[in-house]
């Protein structure tokens, strides 16, 4: 499936009515949900592209399903040959028994291995949809969504419905097994055929009766399974606080109840799941004894032949297979839908920010230039960061942003990546509105380092060049010399071939933070945006850093943010927010002599706004 059909199954169609399953809600979290047609129409847009896998599975689970039910048959027909002694007869009918056997084999390897390919195929659509979406879903939705609901989705959700999947072409080839023994029975002799019918009523009033524990003890399984879980993740996470306060006791007795819980919900639920499996068994065995009894009755006294009562009793202990498995699948099928509805919750989540039909690609021909026109934002809309600040950045000008905790400063420079949409004013990069601007050309114009860098699975080198594929060898330990990452690199055991650990973790954070900076500069952005990016260097390393900055600032219009004054007293030009507005502005002379907060503070032992208490930043 192309990505451009993946985009179009990841949208909503117009007027379509949203799944009623909340990321949030309890909703979510049921594990099973009744059919619903409109899951199954927008599922099957993922199996069109795979028609031929599909139609070639059912055609083999129909080839499969003929071939069992004639099995008994043809094991009836050769009972009775040799009864009558008939050797030719009998020679005739083992061929044909051996080609049936054969052609069920075969069918069953067709069946098998197409739905197993298909259901792989339809999965791997399904994930790139999902991961596609991901990748363009503004971040005001991940940052009120708990990433633990979103894994659940990408890897849970899918794995009920590749399970279903999986199975779901045997649900066809058990009602077609279960109709042709029934027609079978009831052809040979209706009497004997009846008599076996006769459990399926009792089977479905056991499985009436079955299926409202059965719901509420899985639910509750689910429930434990993800406290439990949820205990094991955070006390892995937190393991370094753990050890710190000795902990140690106390979290094992308090995970041990929670892990006893799961235990015990576990169990119900593995017993309420058997019960059905003794339940047929139970039928099964009532109908065999049945037909021994009435059907040997009725062959020794000649009404009934020897090879039609064998037939009777083999295809009854084979008429309560597809049952069984036609109850399990119904189960499937329920978690399947549930899984579908929480799958196309998350392709349903709207894409806010999008490259609009005539987006502009900014060129090297537009000037680097940032402008705030009037801006008021606030994530929550009732509650705005930004009160109409207005302010321009001109080319090659660095600019710091300063100011107490909450103020707007990160708010700003995420507001000129477009990561968030302006509820009034303007932004504009280039002398563009960046909601005209295509998203690929204002993520290559405008760079960032934050403060906590993310460093992806690979090596040193492939982290430096994460979004510059194309960078030489020679670029990348250039980039990593010139923000002074290169000796330290060389002493890692392989050095810029080094892999490294989750998120980095086997550096420290001072150097992942070289890292990113090193990476910033082989991107070669003209605009570069700095989030506290020297918050976690040492005071002796920052002094360094500030050289290396000086090449990282080069020629380009750079937005520092910063809390230690020394970081920023060199800028061409000093912004002071607080909550939400300009309050001064100009370069670090003109600000200790207008005596206001910035020169308060910097005069000050403190040398960091949040090192100011709140009475203070406000006078």
């Amino acid at each position: 499936m192309s990505e451009a059909v993946l985009e179009q199954e990841s949208r909503p169609a117009s007027g379509r009515r949203a799944p009623k399953a909340n990321l949030g809600s309890a909703d979510a979290e049921e594990i099973f949900a009744a059919f619903d047609p409109r899951i199954v129409r927008r599922f099957l847009a993922y199996l069109k592209p795979h028609r031929a896998l599909l139609i070639g599975a059912q055609i083999a689970v129909l080839a499969g399903s003929v071939t069992s039910v004639l099995t008994p048959w043809m094991i009836g027909r050769l009972v009775g040959a040799a009864v009558q002694r008939q050797v030719g007869r009998l020679d005739h009918l083992l061929v044909m028994f051996a080609a049936i056997v054969l052609a069920n084999a075969a069918a069953s390897f067709c069946d098998q291995w197409m739905t197993s390919r298909l259901a792989q195929r339809v999965i791997f659509d399904v994930r790139r949809s999902m991961f596609l979406h991901f990748q363009d879903v503004a971040l005001t939705f991940m940052d009120k969504t708990h990433v633990g609901r979103i894994m659940s989705r990408l890897q849970g959700d899918v794995n009920a419905l590749q399970e279903f999947l999986e199975s779901s072409t045997g649900a066809l080839g058990d009602l077609t097994t279960l109709l042709g023994y029934s027609v079978i029975l009831v052809w040979l002799d209706w009497r004997l055929g009846l008599l076996t019918l006769i459990t399926i009523p009792a089977l479905i009033l056991a499985r009436a009766v079955w299926l409202p524990f059965s719901k509420t003890t899985f639910r509750q399984a689910r429930d434990a399974s993800s406290i439990a879980n949820g205990a094991l993740a955070e006390n892995i996470n937190g393991v370094r606080t753990v050890q710190e306060t000795r902990r140690e006791g106390l979290n094992f007795t308090l995970y041990e109840e929670k892990a006893r819980a799961n235990f015990l919900a576990q169990a119900r639920a593995s017993w309420i799941a058997q019960v059905m499996t003794p339940t047929v068994d139970v039928l099964t065995g009532l109908a065999m004894a049945s037909i021994i009894v009435v059907g040997g009755e009725e062959v020794l006294g000649g009404g009934l032949r020897i090879g039609i009562l064998v037939t009777f009793i083999i295809s009854v202990q084979r008429f309560f297979d597809p049952v069984r498995l036609l109850s399990m699948q119904y189960t499937v099928m329920q978690r399947a839908m549930a899984a579908g509805y929480r799958i196309f919750e998350v392709l349903d989540v709207p894409v806010t920010i999008s490259d609009r039909p005539d987006a502009i690609d900014l060129t090297p021909e537009h000037p680097a230039t940032v402008e705030l026109d009037h801006v008021s934002f606030g994530y929550d809309p009732q509650r705005p960061i930004l009160h109409d600040v207005s302010l321009k950045v001109a080319p090659r000008e660095v600019v710091a942003l300063v100011g107490p905790t909450g103020s707007g400063k990160t708010s700003i420079t995420a507001l000129v990546h477009r990561f968030y949409e302006v509820q009034e004013g303007r932004v504009l990069v280039g002398g563009h509105d960046v909601r005209d601007l295509s998203l690929a050309s204002l993520g290559r114009t405008v760079g960032m380092v934050l403060q906590e860098p993310f460093l992806f699975s690979g090596t040193v080198a492939q982290n430096i060049r994460y979004n510059t594929k194309g960078a030489s060898d020679a670029a990348v330990r250039e980039a990593a010399k010139a923000v002074l990452a290169h000796d330290f690199i060389m002493r890692l055991p392989q050095g810029y071939d080094t892999p490294l650990g989750q998120r980095g973790r086997n550096l420290s954070v001072g150097q992942r933070q070289l890292i990113s900076f090193a990476r910033a500069l082989v991107a070669d952005p003209r605009i570069l945006i700095l989030d506290e990016a020297t918050a976690n260097i040492d005071s002796f390393t920052e002094q360094a850093i500030q050289k290396a900055l000086r090449v990282l600032f080069a020629g380009r219009t750079c937005l520092v943010i910063a809390h230690r004054l020394a970081t920023v007293r060199d800028s061409d030009r000093i912004i002071v927010l607080r909550e939400g507005r300009i309050i001064e502005e100009g370069p670090h002379e003109a600000l200790m002599a207008l005596g206001g907060l910035y020169a308060r503070l910097y005069s000050s032992s403190h040398g960091s706004f949040d090192d100011l208490d709140e009475a203070a930043s406000l006078t």
